[in-house]
């Protein structure tokens, strides 16, 4: 096995070869191998989607409270704004329910992305382990 460094070396084993879709050959499906450039933005704005929807997740869980929260104090003020008239509790609820699911999202965004690999990259060190394993 080599190490991907700067002299052009891939850390692909002997037997492991990459389909033209950039698919993984042995079943596991789970890599995308992508061109660097690609890579880097798959990576960037995963992160960033993730980080800023747990944290607006959070501040939407921490608005359902409806006690000393700035978010709450705003959705609050918007409604009576509108003139709608929404339960304290149903208004709660819904806000919960929306700050489950867009902290729900990040963390799908983050899992997604972390699917992607740049060519030449080695394989995580779990699926080198048991590349090891089965083969020796």
């Amino acid at each position: 096995m080599t190490d991907g460094d700067a002299t052009g070396t891939s850390a692909v084993e002997p037997g492991d070869t990459e389909t033209p879709e950039g698919g993984n050959p042995s079943g596991r499906g789970r890599d995308v191998i992508v061109p660097m450039p690609l890579y880097k933005v798959v990576t960037v704005f995963s992160t960033l989607i993730a980080v800023v929807g747990v944290v607006f997740g959070f501040m939407l869980l921490d608005a359902a409270t409806l006690n000393v929260s700035f978010l709450g104090g705003l959705i609050r003020g918007l409604l009576s704004f509108l003139g709608v008239s929404v339960a304290e509790s149903v208004l709660s609820t819904v806000l919960a329910a929306l700050g489950l699911a867009i902290i729900a999202f990040g963390a799908g965004v983050y899992v997604i992305g972390t699917r992607f690999r740049a060519r030449g990259m080695g394989k995580s060190q779990e699926d080198s382990n048991e590349d090891s394993n089965n083969n020796g």
